[in-house]
Order: C-alpha cells, then sequence, then structure tokens
C-alpha cells in the first residue's frame, strides 16, 4: 500500500465559500421552477433537467481530480525512480 497523501491547497474560506455558493445557486434555481408559471410537466423537466447537471458536474470534477492525483502521483514515482538511478550509477564527485 502506497502511503501517498493529497495535498490541499485550498484554504478553508474558499472551500466554504466554494460550498455556500452552491447551496444559494440550487436554492434559487428551485424555488424558481416552483414559483414559475407553467404546467407541473414543464417544471419536473426543469428540475429534472437541473439535478442531472448538477450530478454532471460533480462527476467531471471528480474525474479531473482524480486524473490530475495519478499523474501528480505518477510524476513523484518517475521522479524517485530517476533520482535512484542516478545515485546509484552515477560516481560521487
Amino acid at each position: 500500500m502506497n502511503s501517498y497523501i493529497y495535498e490541499n491547497q485550498n484554504s478553508k474560506s474558499f472551500y466554504n465559500m466554494a460550498w455556500i455558493g452552491f447551496v444559494v445557486s440550487f436554492v434559487g434555481i428551485t424555488a424558481g421552477i416552483i414559483y414559475m408559471e407553467g404546467d407541473i410537466a414543464t417544471k419536473g423537466f426543469l428540475l429534472m433537467s437541473y439535478l442531472f447537471s448538477v450530478t454532471a458536474c460533480f462527476t467531471v470534477a471528480k474525474v479531473i481530480r482524480d486524473k490530475h492525483e495519478s499523474e501528480k502521483f505518477i510524476n513523484k514515482v518517475e521522479k524517485s525512480k530517476t533520482e535512484r538511478f542516478l545515485t546509484e550509477n552515477l560516481p560521487e564527485i
């Protein structure tokens, strides 16, 4: 098992701002759809479309983050292998 630790670069305030922004936009859109003039089928379609968009955004963000983390880890392993090779095969200066 590896001992790779993810280094988070975001501040607590940025994290809070992101979640507050998400909650405010979610509540705003949901309220807008509920109070919109129109039949229940139209409101249901808009609400389902919005929920699908939100879940798709979370999935895309997770996939991008996972790809970035794996590339970062692979680069770290490759750098370590290179350093070990150089220290084993190059004479001391």
